[in-house]
């Protein structure tokens, strides 16, 4: 295995590569902690749609606390910290069995500001039938999606909290499914900017899974980012960018009260460029992400390796990148990212609708050898309440 994955480099970056799937390798079968991707469950809110619920009137109120500080000291993403809140009420009602209906509004303070930094209405309308759900209005955004970190930047969960537009998600024994649009920017007649719009699908077929606890999946992970349309003022080329991942995941449950589970997964990545006159250093690239580690009671442990080669990702984290995010070098490019990722973790479960979840993230820049870390606080608050049941008009 590890002397087919090395020859997906050239050989100066064989030996860098060799020694970080070595690490990866021993460290899931040592019995230390590893894991594929991030266990995100305590972030992501169940949109329940049931029978005994028809003709309910329900309030769910949504509170997300969050603190997170990017020490980071590199030229590709700038150091900055996030500190605030989210508050998400909203009215449920259940016209039918099937049929999920929610208005609401959505809160975002950041700390340090007076002002709100977003206040915006939430409508949503949900259809379920069996293992299929259509839902149109507000969709089940960020997190939810279930993609990794270079396709989809976990920080999204904080900067871009809300999307719009439509969502088809499909549940079964064997596989998961989830394809979306969200309209990120409409345009009108003489607008000064272009339209935006994002989209995806993100599934995983179940290869194997048993009794004694080994599952075996294989992903697929796609997102397409357009900027365009023809009704604006502005003299600027449309752009359009693709994104992909597969790989293969594997999970073992342990019978240990200390050591609960193993857990290793890998993709290749590829990045290309669509758009008919481009503006971006790299046309197309392509990325290794491996993943190692264990769930344990005190916490999760998780090692990544990350090689990308003109990776481009407009969702995707900033780290992964190999064009800059940064205030102080926005035009440096790094067409050979490698980096080794640390991630230890933890969901305390303070109350069964409040999680407090804690993460430190040590990372090792291989090509620059410098070593940055990002360590973060969450709160996580997902409660609904029966106000009443309403009779049906004769």
């Amino acid at each position: 295995m590890l002397k087919i994955l090395s020859k997906l480099a050239p050989d100066t970056q064989r030996e860098p590569l060799k020694l970080a799937i070595g690490a990866l390798l021993f460290f899931l079968f040592s019995s230390l902690p590893g894991q594929a991707q991030l266990n995100n469950q305590a972030f992501l809110q169940p949109l329940d749609v049931r029978p005994e619920y028809d003709q309910q009137l329900r309030l769910s109120v949504e509170g997300f606390l969050f603190n997170k500080d990017n020490e980071y000291f590199n030229k590709i993403d700038d150091g900055r910290t996030y500190y605030g809140a989210h508050l998400a009420p909203r009215l449920i009602y259940f016209p039918s069995p099937n049929l999920r209906l929610e208005a609401g509004v959505f809160l975002w303070k950041d700390y340090g500001t007076p002002r709100l930094q977003q206040v915006r209405p939430l409508f949503t309308a949900i259809y379920q039938n069996g293992p299929h759900r259509l839902l149109f209005g507000n969709i089940q955004g960020h997190l939810h999606h279930g993609y990794i970190e270079p396709m989809f930047d976990f920080e999204r969960v904080m900067t871009n909290r809300l999307e719009e537009g439509s969502q088809y998600q499909l549940k079964t024994r064997r596989v998961q499914l989830d394809a979306w649009v969200n309209w990120v920017r409409q345009q009108y007649r003489f607008s000064n900017f272009q339209e935006e719009v994002v989209g995806g699908l993100s599934t995983e077929y179940t290869v194997h899974q048993d009794s004694s606890g080994w599952r075996v999946g294989v992903p697929f992970q796609f997102t397409a980012s357009h900027n365009g349309g023809q009704i604006d003022t502005l003299d600027k080329p449309l752009q359009t960018l693709f994104n992909f991942a597969t790989g293969l995941r594997v999970r073992k449950q342990l019978p240990s009260t200390f050591f609960r589970a193993v857990h290793a997964d890998g993709y290749v990545t590829r990045f290309i460029d669509y758009s008919f006159t481009s503006v971006l250093p790299y046309q197309k690239g392509n990325g290794l992400y491996l993943n190692a580690g264990v769930d344990t009671r005190i916490s999760s442990l998780q090692l990544a390796y990350w090689r990308g080669n003109g990776y481009i990702s407009p969702l995707g984290g900033r780290l992964y990148r190999s064009i800059s995010a940064t205030v102080s070098d926005p035009n440096y490019t790094e067409q050979v990212r490698e980096l080794i990722i640390l991630r230890l973790l933890h969901d305390y479960h303070l109350h069964k609708t409040l999680t407090l979840t804690t993460r430190f993230e040590p990372l090792y820049d291989l090509g620059n050898k410098s070593i940055d870390f990002s360590f973060a606080l969450y709160l996580n608050f997902n409660q609904e309440f029966l106000l009443t049941t309403l009779r049906r008009a004769d």
